[in-house]
């Protein structure tokens, strides 16, 4: 990549880790995190809680704010973790074309694994119900040349350390 990378895309399937990986490089790389989650509109919040996944018309709108917040912090000199689901190669698309100096750093792990940490978890408004629909929707991001995959089936230490490493 001829330009430093500013912006690190945590990106995957919920529950794949991606908001505990982007606070880990905030810290490490260093970074502002942000969590795509919180560019939601209420409304979709409470579609996803009740059990419907998003549509992609209803997701454009979201990738929007989140492309032109990112614009903004590089503008300024600051280098963001970002964490995003990224599951359709649009949305992926609509980041690149922010024209930010961008790396995505693609989680991959199985439906099982996965399920179980969603179960774990507490106050996130995306329920397990939803984690099918959410591998159905994913398009892989293989052959995509600025994106690197990363193993979630080791300790969250050598998963940022492979984060890092993707990064420089």
């Amino acid at each position: 990549m001829s330009r430093d990378v500013r912006v690190a895309v945590v990106m995957g399937v919920s529950g794949s880790g991606k908001t505990t990986l982007a606070r880990a490089l905030a810290g490490a790389w260093p970074a502002t995190f942000l969590d795509a989650d919180d560019f939601h509109s209420d409304e979709a919040k409470a579609r996803m809680a009740s059990g419907q996944p998003l549509t992609d018309d209803m997701r454009r709108p979201w990738v929007e704010r989140i492309a032109v917040e990112l614009q903004c912090r590089v503008t300024v000199g600051e280098r963001v973790a970002l964490a995003f689901s990224g599951l359709r190669r649009a949305h992926r698309d609509m980041l690149r074309e922010a024209g930010l100096p961008l790396r995505f750093l693609f989680l991959q792990g199985g439906r099982d694994l996965i399920a179980a940490r969603m179960r774990a978890r507490s106050g996130h408004y995306m329920p397990v119900s939803l984690l099918d629909s959410q591998f159905e929707a994913l398009e892989s991001p293989r052959g995509e040349t600025d994106v690197r995959a990363i193993a979630i089936d080791v300790p969250p230490a050598r998963i940022l350390e492979q984060a890092l490493s993707a990064l420089e």
